[in-house]
C-alpha cells in the first residue's frame, strides 16, 4: 500500500470514528457534527461560495465558515484550499471526505425514513423531478389517484433537462427521477422502465400532408420542421431516423415544451413532431396529428432513484400507480440486482404499455 493510499485510509477512518459514536453522552457533539457535515456538503455544492451556501442553510456566513474552520482543525488537515477568505478549491483529502460525508448524510436521511415509515405512514413528503411533457400529460391522473390514497403526502415536482432531472435524482435533491433520456449516464441511479411511447406529426387542418395515405420521411423532410431540443423527449430518434435515410430536415424552430410546439405549427412556422401523448383532440382542434409510429423507433420512458434510498411504502404505490407493472416485488429485486443487466432481465417477459 502507497504511502497517500495509507493517508486517505487515515482520513476515512478518522471521519468515521468522529461521526459514527454510540455514546448517548454526546448527543450535542454528534449533534455539531452532523451539521458540520451539512456545511460542507452545501458549500461544496454552491461551487465554493459560502454566502449562497449560507442563505440554503439560513445560518450567518461567518457560522458557515467557523463550523468549517472548526471541523478541519478537528481532523488535522484542510478540506478547502484558500485564498484570503475565499474558498478556491477542495483538496484531494476534502474529495473524501465530501465523498464519505454525503454517505453518511443519506444514511441518516434513511434512519430518518424508517422511523417516519413506522410513526406516520400515510403522510410525509415525495419530490419528482421530470420534462414538461410527462408533467402535462402524464403524471395529472397518477398525481390524482395517488392522492386519494395519500391526501397527507406532499407532492413535489420540478421541470427541468433529462440531464438536469438525472442530476437532481443522483444528488439526493428529488426522491424519482421521469424521463426518457440521460439517466442511464449516472451509474448511482436505478432505472426502471415504465412504457414506450411514439410521436405524432402535428398539421394545421388541410395541410398537403393529411392527404398522403402513409407518411414518409421523404415528404416529412420537404417542409421546415418545428419539434424539441435536442436531448428532449426522444429527439435523438428523431435525428437517427433521418440521418439513416440520408436526409437533413430544415429544423426551424425547437423547444422543451410540446404546447409551444403547437403553438407555433398554428402560426404556420411548420410542421411539428411532438409526442403523441401531447396531441389532445379535444383542446387541440384547429390540428391533425398523423402517425408516425412505423418511421420512428419507440422510446422508453423510465423513472429513476438513487442507490441506497430507502423507500417508503407511499413511494413503492406511486411507481406502481405510475406503470402497473412496477410491482413492490418486482422493484425489490431490481434494487438487490448488482448490475444494469440483471435489472434488465427482470423486466424481459413484461409487456410494457405503448402511449
Amino acid at each position: 500500500m502507497s504511502r497517500c493510499e495509507i493517508y486517505t485510509n487515515t482520513i476515512k477512518l478518522k471521519v468515521i470514528f468522529c461521526y459514527i459514536d454510540s455514546s448517548f453522552s454526546y448527543k450535542r457533539e454528534i449533534k455539531m457534527k452532523l451539521q458540520q457535515l451539512r456545511y460542507i456538503c452545501e458549500v461544496a455544492a454552491n461551487q465554493l461560495n459560502v454566502s449562497h451556501a449560507a442563505n440554503n442553510l439560513y445560518i450567518s456566513q461567518a457560522g458557515v465558515s467557523k463550523q468549517i474552520r472548526l471541523l478541519e482543525d478537528e481532523l488535522g488537515i484542510e478540506i478547502f484550499t484558500r485564498s484570503g477568505k475565499h474558498l478556491t478549491q477542495i483538496t484531494p483529502a476534502g474529495q473524501d471526505i465530501l465523498q464519505i460525508a454525503h454517505e453518511v448524510l443519506r444514511q441518516v436521511e434513511n434512519i430518518k425514513q424508517v422511523g417516519e415509515e413506522y410513526s406516520n405512514p400515510y403522510s410525509g413528503k415525495l419530490s419528482i423531478a421530470t420534462t414538461h411533457t410527462q408533467a402535462r400529460y402524464k403524471l395529472p391522473p397518477v398525481i390524482g389517484r395517488f392522492r386519494q390514497s395519500y391526501p397527507d403526502v406532499s407532492l413535489h415536482v420540478k421541470q427541468g433537462t433529462p440531464q438536469q432531472i438525472a442530476q437532481m435524482a443522483a444528488n439526493g435533491t428529488v426522491d424519482f427521477a421521469i424521463a426518457t433520456e440521460a439517466m442511464e449516464h449516472f451509474s448511482n441511479l436505478i432505472l426502471l422502465p415504465c412504457y414506450h411511447w411514439n410521436r405524432s406529426v402535428v398539421v394545421p387542418k388541410n395541410h398537403p400532408l393529411t392527404q398522403l395515405s402513409k407518411l414518409t420521411l421523404e415528404a416529412i423532410a420537404d417542409y421546415p420542421i418545428v419539434t424539441y431540443v435536442f436531448g428532449f423527449t426522444g429527439r435523438s430518434q428523431l435525428d437517427d431516423a433521418f440521418s439513416q435515410k440520408g436526409l437533413n430536415p430544415k429544423v426551424v424552430f425547437t423547444a422543451t415544451d410540446a404546447d409551444v410546439i403547437k403553438t407555433y405549427v398554428k402560426l404556420g412556422m411548420g410542421v411539428g413532431i411532438v409526442a403523441h401523448m401531447a396531441y389532445e383532440p379535444s383542446i387541440d382542434t384547429d390540428l391533425v396529428a398523423l402517425d408516425v409510429s412505423h418511421l420512428f423507433a419507440s422510446s422508453t420512458t423510465k423513472i429513476a432513484f438513487r442507490k441506497g434510498m430507502w423507500l417508503r411504502s407511499f413511494m413503492f404505490d406511486f411507481m406502481q400507480a405510475f406503470a402497473p407493472h412496477l410491482t413492490r416485488a418486482r422493484v425489490e429485486a431490481a434494487i438487490l440486482a448488482e448490475t444494469a443487466e440483471e435489472r434488465e432481465q427482470i423486466f424481459e417477459q413484461v409487456e410494457l404499455p405503448v402511449l
